[in-house]
């Protein structure tokens, strides 16, 4: 990136880091700019290296994994002396000096802090909803996030309808409300989107929103500041509860009991509640089962993985959004968008991803782009080549005959191992390679439950993980049905 952005260096750290921050959340879009980025803070550690300060560790992570070195592309484009950014989580560098007032020198009182600071990640209490940017920010609300940007489906209807429902404060309602699904299907835009409506419909009422990693590290903030009761009241005299990823509180006792009491207290007072997690209430074993059984108690909406048609509308819908932000210009042609999006079989995260690429790389010209330039361009962001259909019988067969069966077993009632887990690989795969719901998943493995399948699907996951033999079947059952 010669000469910078705006074709001239600088050398005050936070104007770069605000210029360089504004082409960042064109290019990989609003949500992960919003959840890994824009809570972190530029600083400069003992030795005079400028780090980029992230909440947690998990964010840390995230941000080295995909974002550092476009960071650092951007940040050398545009920095007069040439320094680079290391990346590093609060509880590594624990009150590092805002690097403005390091590499100024004389610690200026007209340096604008374009980032925000450390201290304002620690309060132990959880501010309400409230109108503008600097409260959407405080909340943890991303405002793309809403009813008008999600697109509908044959695999998100029904929740759609019901975070409408419960947006709506309708009386008669399911208390709580627990979406659930696979990653990237549309969990969070749900909550946020719900969050921002009820606050419209009732600007008086204290609606919070929480992810889950958020609400762990408040009261574990709270705990060693002895102020669990701000904590416990910042939550309990909410009128609208909303925690995302509730999965991630398995395995911590303490703050598992704080939330069953919350919930209970809330439930009480006849206050609303909404969860999501990327399974079901009662298959989120980690959890005790007493808060699982309350997770389980109101009304559990699946959140399905989308159909192609679905996933063309998302990617034009993206790119309307990047329009409107002056990224690019034009429409893509419908083949390219098909091509994009047959490629791209993961999440909507992934075809996100791969239409900010797109984006990105076309620019003004994206209305002229054939469907090999595109290729061209997207480059490793598409899977391969063109992928041809995998249906749910031809994984059945392959997988019957990787592990000596018949087809006819892994639809059969027959519960031994040796059939139940290659039943549980072959759903496990018919989720990542068809676009088939649940249900019909379920359907289709001898009219089985919707929640028999998700938990299979979900034990595969767990096992690939753990077990070395169990991963390379799936490695060597997905290089079959790929040719």
């Amino acid at each position: 990136m010669a000469g910078g952005i705006n074709g001239s260096n600088m050398t005050d750290p936070d104007r770069i880091w605000n210029e360089a921050s504004v082409r960042l959340r064109a290019e990989i879009g609003d949500g992960p700019f919003s959840s890994y980025i824009a809570p972190s803070a530029v600083r400069v550690d003992s030795a005079g290296q400028l780090i980029l300060v992230t909440p947690t560790a998990y964010a840390r992570d995230w941000v080295r994994k995909n974002a550092l070195r476009r960071m650092n592309e951007l940040w050398l484009g545009l920095d007069g002396l040439n320094r680079r950014l290391d990346v590093r989580c609060r509880a590594e560098v624990g009150s590092a000096p805002p690097a403005s007032a390091v590499m100024s020198g004389s610690g200026s009182s007209n340096v604008v802090d374009a980032v925000p600071r450390l201290a304002a990640l620690a309060t132990p209490t959880i501010a309400p909803i409230a109108d503008g940017a600097r409260a959407v920010r405080a909340a943890g609300l991303q405002d793309r996030l809403t009813f008008d940007s999600f697109v509908e489906g044959q695999g998100n209807a029904f929740a759609l309808a019901i975070a409408k429902q419960v947006a709506s404060w309708a009386d008669g309602h399911f208390n709580p409300v627990f979406f659930c699904g696979p990653y990237g299907y549309g969990k969070t835009h749900l909550l946020n989107a719900i969050a921002w409506e009820a606050q419209r419909l009732r600007p008086e009422a204290k609606v919070v929103y929480l992810t889950a990693e958020r609400f762990l590290s408040t009261f574990v903030k709270a705990m060693q500041d002895r102020s669990t009761a701000a904590f416990k009241e910042s939550l309990r005299s909410a009128d609208m509860l909303l925690l995302d990823d509730v999965q991630f509180v398995g395995g911590k006792a303490s703050t598992q009991e704080e939330l069953l009491s919350t919930l209970t207290a809330l439930i009480e007072d006849g206050k609303r509640i909404v969860f999501s997690a990327d399974r079901a209430p009662m298959a989120l074993t980690e959890v005790e089962p007493r808060l699982r059984s309350h997770l389980a108690a109101g009304l559990t909406c699946p959140v399905e993985a989308g159909d192609r048609e679905l996933k063309i509308a998302v990617a034009n819908n993206r790119l309307k959004a990047l329009s409107a932000l002056g990224v690019v210009q034009g429409e893509a042609a419908p083949e390219v968008l098909a091509q994009l999006v047959d490629r791209t079989p993961g999440s909507m995260r992934e075809l996100e991803g791969a239409v900010n690429t797109l984006a990105a790389a076309a620019g003004s010209r994206l209305s002229a782009v054939s469907v090999d330039e595109a290729s061209a361009l997207l480059g490793v962001a598409l899977r391969g080549g063109p992928e041809r259909r995998i249906t749910v019988d031809e994984i059945q067969k392959t997988v019957a005959d990787h592990f000596t069966l018949k087809q006819a077993d892994l639809l059969s009632e027959r519960r031994t191992r040796s059939v139940a887990r290659p039943r549980q690989i072959a759903m496990y795969l018919c989720k990542q390679h068809t676009t088939r719901s649940y249900p019909d998943i379920g359907r289709r493995f001898g009219g089985r439950d919707h929640t028999t399948v998700l938990h299979g699907v979900r034990k595969i996951e767990e096992l690939m993980a753990q077990d070395d033999q169990i991963a390379r079947d799936v490695e060597a059952l997905t290089r079959k049905l790929r040719g």
